[in-house]
C-alpha cells in the first residue's frame, strides 16, 4: 500500500508491519473524517460501500491525538459490534471546552456482504505509535497514525 494516495484525502506510507497513513484535510474536520475514510479503505473499497443505514456517534477526549484515536476506535468497535462498513463521515459538532474536545458525526455505511466488499486486510486496532495531528493555521490539517493489521 506504500505511497498510495486516495483522491487527494490520504496516503499509505511505507511500514514494515502495519498500515502507516497520513491524512489531509482543508479542516480539522475534513482531516478527522478522512481518516475515518482511509481506515475503512484499509479493509475495503469504500466505492462499493453503500450509504444506506446513517447512523449518530460521539466520542470525547483532552487532546487532538486522544481525540483521533478515540474517533477511528470508536468507529472500528461500531463496526466490528454491527457487522457493518461505513464509507460516508461527517462531523457535525466540534465543541471544545478547557479540559476535553467533543465531536458529533454522522456515518453512513451498510451491513458487511461478503461477495460485494472484498476483504483486503482487518484491522485489529489504532495505536498511539506515530501519531500526530498538525493543525495548520486552522485552514489545513495533516494527520498520521498507525493502524495495526
Amino acid at each position: 500500500m506504500s505511497g498510495k494516495q486516495f483522491k487527494g484525502k490520504f496516503e499509505f506510507l511505507e511500514h514494515t508491519a502495519d498500515v502507516y497513513v497520513r491524512v489531509y484535510g482543508v479542516s480539522l474536520c475534513e482531516a478527522y473524517e478522512n481518516a475515518a475514510l482511509a481506515m475503512f479503505e484499509t479493509m475495503t473499497k469504500t466505492g462499493k460501500i453503500a450509504q444506506m443505514d446513517e447512523e449518530v456517534i460521539t466520542v470525547e477526549a483532552g487532546d487532538l491525538c486522544a481525540l483521533l484515536y478515540n474517533w477511528l476506535e470508536a468507529l472500528l468497535v461500531n463496526s466490528e459490534t454491527k457487522g457493518m462498513l461505513y464509507s460516508k463521515f461527517q462531523i457535525t459538532d466540534w465543541t471544545k471546552t478547557t479540559d476535553t474536545i467533543k465531536i458529533t458525526a454522522h456515518i453512513w455505511g451498510e451491513k458487511f456482504q461478503p461477495e460485494k466488499h472484498v476483504q483486503k486486510v482487518a484491522v485489529k486496532a489504532v495505536t498511539y505509535h506515530r501519531m500526530i495531528v498538525i493543525p495548520e493555521k486552522e485552514e489545513n490539517a495533516v494527520l498520521e497514525f498507525i493502524l495495526d493489521i
